[in-house]
């Protein structure tokens, strides 16, 4: 019944035509009635091959400007337009899990249909309004060593993965869906090689991850608005189980990709190119996107939470460039994974000395705070020394606190060094890590047993 009356209310009482002027580009020019084409809305239009659907992106001269969802061949002036749907949305439910999903919510893992939910989830949501919104839950086991220990994550916190290409980052991604503690997995995979989506699925993340996920998948090949719309639906579907009371795990790899594909879109409707050829509407995109994520509305009970992680891959290694900049000042913390540690053959490689998480100092003990302090010292002052000690240009006996440091790297190292395969829990985590800074030893828990 409910499905029904959404059904009848989502409906159009009019129904608006237009005709295709002009072809160039990525772009279809499209006349008609003054307010036909609204901007955001599905429209159709005549090609070779059939209907082309197309999104209206901009509005000139009193003409729409229209970008297809696939290739333009076969489109053609003087074709008629139509008004598809004003307000795109999908239908997501419990089905869902374990399945591959196109940008459009449709099956693409070939093991056939997929059963739709009651009532449609609009696609471009507007997040939570911050003073109805419920606080952060308590702290989340990832089961990464590196993360519980130096940048713990509460449930509806937000952090970004920041790594430049081939450093780990999908490896790391595949850790925290099978591992970390979360009844849901909405993973979006926003512009991969298609040859490496089905790795990441059967391999990477397995049968065990894959049960209780969702993936929302669009290839590298697809079309600036499919990238796009992938990254809307990814949120559509978290923001679906989250209003079910479930904790969520968002992972979306990548919001970099996200973010060229809205400049794609941009500059093809006319906006000017700014930072590093990035259109304004990127970075007014970027903040819608990612507050959606995070803790649902405040109802005086039980309310579900969308964790996200969000990869951020970073031109050139340069954790400055304008979309990690904008990113970073709107997460909750950042993940820093270094390309020189990776390349010393620690995974996964990341650099805990420059990973912040902003909730962290509210949900540790004081004696967790303590070991996580003493900890990064001792990383810190053989990072700041590092290269003298390499060159033996470091005499020992100069400095206590850095021979310390120099005498337990060996350890600290191989406790960050952890196999995709590995989980190790949050209590077990710190009691390695505070074995080794008293000089017990990574193994001294395992001896005990």
């Amino acid at each position: 019944m409910r499905s029904a009356i959404a059904d009848i209310e989502a409906l159009e009482p009019r129904h608006w035509r237009g005709r295709a002027r002009s072809v160039g580009g990525l772009v279809i020019e499209a006349s008609g009635p003054s307010g036909a084409f609204p901007l955001g809305a599905r429209a159709l239009t005549g090609a070779r091959e059939g209907d082309l659907e197309c999104e209206v992106v901009g509005v000139r001269d009193g003409k729409a400007l229209l970008m297809a969802y696939g290739s333009l061949e076969g489109a053609r002036a003087g074709a008629d337009v139509r008004l598809a749907e004003a307000s795109p949305s999908v239908r997501p439910n419990a089905a869902w899990l374990g399945r591959v999903v196109d940008a459009f919510g449709r099956p693409a893992d070939g093991k056939g249909s997929l059963d739709e939910g009651d009532l449609p989830v609009r696609l471009r949501a507007t997040p939570p309004r911050a003073c109805e919104r419920a606080r952060l839950g308590e702290r989340m086991t990832t089961g990464v060593r590196a993360l519980d220990t130096f940048a713990q994550v509460r449930r509806g916190q937000r952090l970004g993965i920041f790594a430049g290409s081939g450093v780990g980052k999908s490896v790391l991604m595949s850790m925290l869906a099978r591992r970390a503690e979360s009844q849901v997995a909405v993973i979006g995979l926003i512009g991969e090689r298609g040859r490496e989506a089905r790795e990441f699925v059967e391999d990477v993340l397995g049968e065990e991850g894959l049960a209780r996920s969702v993936v929302v998948l669009a290839t590298s090949d697809e079309s600036a608005l499919a990238r796009r719309q992938a990254a809307w639906t990814t949120l559509a579907v978290a923001e679906y189980f989250r209003d079910q009371g479930q904790d969520v795990l968002c992972l979306m790899d990548s919001v970099t990709r996200f973010a060229m594909a809205q400049r794609e879109i941009g500059l093809a409707a006319g906006e000017p190119p700014t930072t590093r050829g990035y259109t304004p509407s990127v970075f007014a995109e970027l903040p819608r996107l990612l507050e959606r994520a995070g803790p649902g509305y405040d109802n005086g009970g039980k309310t579900g939470t969308i964790t996200g992680l969000f990869s951020v891959l970073v031109e050139g290694d340069d954790m400055n460039e304008p979309v990690a900049d904008a990113v970073r000042g709107v997460l909750d913390g950042h993940v820093v994974m270094s390309r020189d540690i990776a390349e010393r053959g620690r995974f996964p490689a990341i650099d805990v000395l420059k990973t912040v998480s902003r909730a962290m100092p509210d949900c540790q003990t004081p004696e967790e705070q303590q070991i996580t302090r003493q900890a990064r010292r001792m990383l810190s002052s053989y990072a700041d020394m590092e290269e003298l000690i390499r060159i033996g240009a470091y005499q020992r006996g100069s400095d206590p606190e850095l021979d310390q440091a120099i005498a337990l790297n060996p350890e600290l190292e191989a406790f960050l060094a952890q196999d995709k395969n590995e989980a190790t829990s949050m209590e077990e985590s710190f009691a390695r890590l505070q074995g080794i800074l008293s000089g017990r030893g990574m193994n001294q828990e395992d001896n005990n047993e």
